[in-house]
């Protein structure tokens, strides 16, 4: 068995309020929408490539209890400072970038969800 592709489902309370950070910070593009009874249930975003993610309205109370993690993704942005800033002017809560042990060179966001994103890239030696 080959796997060509996997998309994670991402649940959201408020999709409409998700799409500010996948859509506005990150820049992919909403299709693929599904409603019910005109409120945004699920889409999928992606980009013109290969990221494809799919949105989902969160089965259960709309409220994340106090000690879910759900999700983390880890990005590696083509340009990591343009895209701290893009996420800062628009409101989000964005950490210092630093230099890791590691050989990584990070900084990490928490979207309108509560979920953890780290965005990555090689440190420059």
């Amino acid at each position: 068995m080959t796997v060509e592709s996997c998309i994670p489902v991402i649940p959201s309370a408020d999709l409409e309020k998700s799409l500010r950070f996948w859509v506005e910070g990150l820049g992919l593009t909403m299709d693929r929408e599904m409603r019910r009874e005109g409120k945004l249930i699920g889409c999928m975003v992606h980009d013109s490539r290969h990221l494809y993610f799919w949105l989902n309205q969160r089965a259960g109370t709309p409220v994340r209890p106090e000690d879910y993690h759900g999700i983390g993704l880890y990005w590696a942005p083509s340009n990591i400072h343009e895209t701290r800033e893009r996420l800062k002017q628009l409101g989000f809560a964005v950490s210092d970038i630093v230099d890791r042990d590691y050989g990584q060179t990070e900084f990490f966001v928490t979207d309108d969800d509560g979920f953890s994103h780290c965005f990555g890239v090689a440190t420059k030696t």
